[in-house]
């Protein structure tokens, strides 16, 4: 079997989407690839746990909005981009995200692919489902890494300090 190296851009539904977060790249970086945290912080991903560290070849298995999958990691490039995949039910994804330092903070991209049946029998739901999904998770991440930056900042530890 090869190894992915992109998602499938032929797949019949393919969605991508962009956040621009105002966090410490590191911050962001943790908050992904600490997969067993997921649902601490990502209220849609309902369990998770990798096996081993977060590195090519290994798998995690994870929970969202009710469907569970193996993941295999296939690209770790640290601190800007990941690329994992897996079949269930069905449907192959594969899920790339990448990370760039920008002024404010970072900018994350993601962009990800479903094939099999289930996508061909309704391909226009399938792209709504997958677009909402990825939109909710972008929103959590910048949620969570932001209130973490924040609650981490010398202002605010200083303020913090000064209460006690």
């Amino acid at each position: 079997m090869t190894t992915a190296t992109d998602i499938d851009r032929d797949a019949p539904v393919v969605a991508h989407h962009e956040i621009d977060i105002v966090a410490p790249l590191e911050t962001v970086w943790n908050l992904h690839t600490e997969v067993d945290a997921w649902p601490a912080w990502n209220l849609e991903v309902t369990a998770a746990k990798l096996d081993g560290a977060f590195a090519p070849g290994n798998s995690f298995t994870w929970t969202s909005y009710g469907f569970t999958v193996t993941s295999t990691i296939y690209i770790v490039e640290d601190f800007s981009r990941t690329l994992w995949g897996g079949a269930a039910q069905g449907i192959m994804g594969i899920h790339e995200w990448q990370f760039a330092q920008s002024p404010a903070g970072v900018h994350v991209i993601t962009t990800e692919s479903f094939a099999g049946e289930p996508i061909d029998a309704d391909p226009a739901r399938m792209q709504t489902i997958l677009d909402n999904s990825l939109t909710a998770w972008l929103t959590r991440l910048k949620q969570k890494a932001e209130s973490s930056a924040h609650d981490s900042s010398p202002i605010q530890r200083h303020r913090s300090s000064r209460r006690a």
